[in-house]
C-alpha cells in the first residue's frame, strides 16, 4: 500500500487546493485593503487636483499670518443656534462685518450648507438652523475689515444637537 501512495505523488487535486488557496488569499487581502480604504478615507475631495497644488503655499502662508495675529474663534452649536465669534489674544472682541459658515460632512454633499451670521447685541453672529448629529467639517469665513477673510477650519462633532 505505501508503494501506491508513494507512486501517486502530487495529483490533480493537490493541484486545485493549491490553486484555492492561491486565489482565497488574494481576494482576502483585496477585502480588507478596500474595508481599511472605506474606513480610512477622509472624504476630502477637490475638483482639480492641479490648481490646489499650485494654491498650496499661498493658502499656507496665509495660515501663518492670520496665526500671528493670535486671534481666538469660537464656533457654538446648540439646539437649533449656531453661534461665532472673534477675540484678540486679550480676549477682546474683535469687531466683524459679516460671517459666513459652510459645514459638510466628511463623507457626502447631501447635507452641505452654507449659513450666513447675522450679527446680535452682543457682538456674537448667530443664526438658527437645524444640523444633524454626527461628525462636520467646518470651515468659517470672518471679515474683519482685513484684506483676507479670517479663516477658521476645522472639525466638529453634534451630539444631542449640541457641539462637542
Amino acid at each position: 500500500m505505501s508503494v501506491e501512495l508513494e507512486r501517486k505523488g502530487f495529483t490533480g487535486r493537490h493541484m486545485l487546493a493549491v490553486m484555492l488557496c492561491f486565489y482565497a488569499a488574494i481576494i482576502v487581502m483585496n477585502l480588507i485593503l478596500a474595508f481599511a480604504a472605506n474606513w480610512s478615507w477622509s472624504g476630502f475631495v477637490v475638483t482639480n487636483s492641479y490648481v490646489a497644488s499650485q494654491e498650496f503655499n499661498r493658502k499656507a502662508e496665509e495660515a501663518r499670518a492670520q496665526a500671528a495675529l493670535g486671534w481666538t474663534s469660537k464656533l457654538d452649536v446648540r439646539n437649533g443656534r449656531i453661534s461665532y465669534n472673534l477675540s484678540d489674544a486679550a480676549g477682546v472682541a474683535i469687531p466683524l462685518q459679516s460671517v459666513t459658515v459652510t459645514f459638510r460632512r466628511p463623507v457626502t454633499d447631501a447635507h452641505d450648507q452654507i449659513l450666513t451670521l447675522s450679527p446680535g447685541p452682543d457682538g456674537v453672529f448667530a443664526t438658527s438652523a437645524s444640523l444633524q448629529d454626527g461628525v462636520w467639517l467646518v470651515e468659517a469665513e470672518a471679515d474683519a475689515g482685513m484684506d483676507k477673510p479670517y479663516r477658521h477650519v476645522g472639525r466638529l462633532v453634534i451630539r444631542g444637537g449640541v457641539s462637542q
